[in-house]
């Protein structure tokens, strides 16, 4: 038996998000498909986390153990050949059978894209936010600042979010202008359901003036999802990078 770990790029776009449901075509079943078609036999992918209908991804990562002894770049180039083409395998490596994706994972990387036009633009329309007025970045960078450490983001999670404990860690926040677009890098050890796309919520209030860059810590105290900023469309959101 051997253990297959995979790097996985998609746009999210047409899928109902990672994670197999009963009513949407998703990531994890189009990828399970094509090694079964693969291999001859059903196969079972365990990943990093998920990732919500619409949301992208650079560097997914999942895994899954099989016997045949394949060569690597099959589950690689042979792997892509059957996929779609809004689905691709960036790496494949063996890993120990005791690797878990997503217990093993130390933090992850997510990057969230504001389109800041006038005019919409055709070509961002499936991977950014599109935001018309203009957005004060060193307004939102000073609230960015207020979410790196150890905080309670029980404001700055889904109401379905099924997570035990609402105490995560980030290690960075940054916000950065690149020509049209606003980049919204967040590096944490773990996160909630949706918490990225209302921190980037948030944040486009604060860059709005619809709320003040030193309101973040009383939000975060308060736990209150009502008085933080909207959830964020998932067309502009991106997992980078999962770190081990």
């Amino acid at each position: 038996m051997r253990q297959i770990k995979l790097t996985i790029e998609y746009d999210g776009t047409n899928y109902s998000g990672w994670q197999v449901q009963p009513n949407g075509i998703t990531i994890q079943q189009m990828i399970e498909e094509s090694l079964a078609t693969m291999l001859g036999e059903p196969v079972k992918l365990h990943s990093s986390g998920r990732t919500d209908a619409g949301v992208h991804a650079l560097g997914m990562v999942a895994a899954f153990k099989t016997g045949k002894l394949l060569p690597l770049r099959a589950f690689s180039y042979g792997l892509n050949a059957l996929l779609p083409n809004d689905i691709a395998i960036r790496d494949a490596v063996e890993a120990p059978l005791a690797f878990n994706p997503r217990a093993d994972a130390k933090s992850k990387h997510y990057r969230y894209t504001i389109y800041n036009a006038v005019r919409r633009s055709p070509l961002a329309r499936l991977s950014s936010w599109h935001l018309r007025g203009a957005l004060d970045i060193e307004r939102m960078q000073a609230a960015a600042f207020h979410f790196v450490g150890e905080h309670d983001f029980a404001a700055f999670r889904a109401s379905n979010c099924a997570a035990k404990t609402t105490v995560r860690r980030l290690f960075s926040v940054s916000v950065v202008k690149d020509g049209e677009s606003v980049i919204i890098d967040v590096h944490g050890s773990g996160f909630l359901k949706n918490m990225v796309r209302i921190i980037a919520g948030t944040l486009a209030e604060v860059g709005q003036g619809k709320i003040n860059p030193d309101a973040v810590p009383g939000l975060l105290v308060s736990g209150d999802r009502a008085a933080s900023g909207i959830t964020a469309p998932p067309q502009g959101l991106c997992l980078v990078e999962v770190f081990y």
